[in-house]
């Protein structure tokens, strides 16, 4: 195997890879993409909402029930609704802002420790945390949410339960 000196950094404490930083503490969400949603201003288009959109979609696994909290931001990104930001848009967009001043840090998981998965459902989403325990402190190590379709959402809640643990099966 040859590597090319250039590329390779060795006796670091931590480093970006795959836009996340690994660190000694864990999986950390790139600052400059907390930062790019902080310093973003309300939206006043459609355009703006997408652009918001892909930054928190980017940032998903750090965010718990990213799409029942995102619920009003994502409905403006359906067709043939005209775009009104509401209160409730700039609620969340503002909760959005002040979670992603201090983001969670995801632990690398212990092949040793069981993994524990949490289940939420909710009438327009659904979400998961995958958490490991040590010393009874549960950290987690990955958050999944998703927006149900239209069909989705007459589910039965038991479908519900078993469509977000499809869900989380297929992520990982």
């Amino acid at each position: 195997m040859c590597l090319n000196p250039e590329k390779c950094v060795f006796g670091v404490q931590g480093g970006r890879f795959l836009g996340f930083m690994i660190t000694s503490r864990g999986i950390e969400a790139n600052p400059e993409k907390c930062k790019a949603i902080i310093q973003m201003q309300s939206p006043q288009t459609v355009k703006e909402v997408q652009r918001l959109a892909e930054r928190l979609v980017s940032l998903s696994r750090f965010i718990p029930k990213l799409a029942e909290k995102a619920g009003p931001i994502f409905t403006l990104l359906k067709k043939p609704k005209k775009f009104i930001w509401t209160g409730q848009c700039e609620e969340a967009f503002r909760s959005f802002k002040t979670f992603l001043t201090t983001p969670p840090v995801l632990q690398r998981p212990d092949h040793n420790t069981d993994l524990l998965l949490y289940l939420v459902v909710a009438e327009t989403a659904i979400s998961a945390v995958i958490v490991q325990e040590h010393q009874k402190i549960q950290t987690p190590i990955y958050f999944i949410s998703r927006v149900l379709q239209d069909a989705e959402m007459r589910y039965q809640m038991i479908e519900k339960l078993a469509l977000a643990l499809v869900t989380a099966a297929r992520r990982l």
